[in-house]
């Protein structure tokens, strides 16, 4: 239990402020809300499973420039994405008011890339080679999951209240600042 929630603890603060927040913040504003906190919470179980067992295996060793790289580029490619836009069919209008598998891999890929090399993923290794791996795993989980959450909300308020072509602007601006701040990083 006292890794349990010694890694809640510390996973919610670290992720206050923290890009993937910032992301949970404009999905939220474009899809509902259970897709955006079900895709977080694949992508956080997933990483931070993987991260309490490079933590347990071979503790700091993590090649995050590589990674880092890869993500930034993958941000500004979501960037340009957004930007562009799509039109959708009156059939495919339909069809996503019904389903929202979309909505939930999008958020599920974006969060997995965003996370990995992420400081949260970073201090999850960091605890698990402290405290043991299951209460690290899923009081890191829990913590970044409630995090995000309160930014959910915080994005399904500014939804209600911004035309859809200044949110598609802030979503392309801010999947550039988290693209192009990725690939920064390793250099700093």
């Amino acid at each position: 239990m006292e890794a349990f929630w010694i890694s809640l603890g510390v996973i919610f603060v670290a992720e206050l402020g923290d890009k993937s927040q910032l992301m949970a913040m404009t999905f939220a504003t474009r899809f509902k809300t259970w897709p955006v906190l079900a895709g977080i919470t694949i992508a956080t179980t997933a990483v931070h499973l993987a991260s309490v067992a490079v933590g347990g295996l071979i503790g700091d060793a993590l090649p995050t420039t590589a990674i880092s790289i890869v993500a930034g580029i993958a941000f500004l490619g979501f960037a340009l994405w957004t930007l562009r836009g799509d039109e959708l069919t009156e059939e495919e209008s339909r069809k996503a008011q019904r389903t929202t598998r979309n909505a939930v891999i999008a958020v599920t890929v974006a969060f997995f890339l965003s996370e990995l090399g992420d400081k949260t993923m970073l201090a999850t290794i960091t605890l698990a080679t402290q405290h043991g791996w299951l209460g690290t795993w899923i009081g890191s989980t829990v913590g970044m999951v409630a995090a995000d959450a309160l930014a959910i909300v915080v994005g399904r308020l500014l939804g209600k209240h911004l035309p859809e072509k200044a949110i598609r602007y802030g979503a392309a601006a801010a999947f550039a600042v988290f693209g192009i701040a990725l690939l920064v990083e390793p250099l700093l």
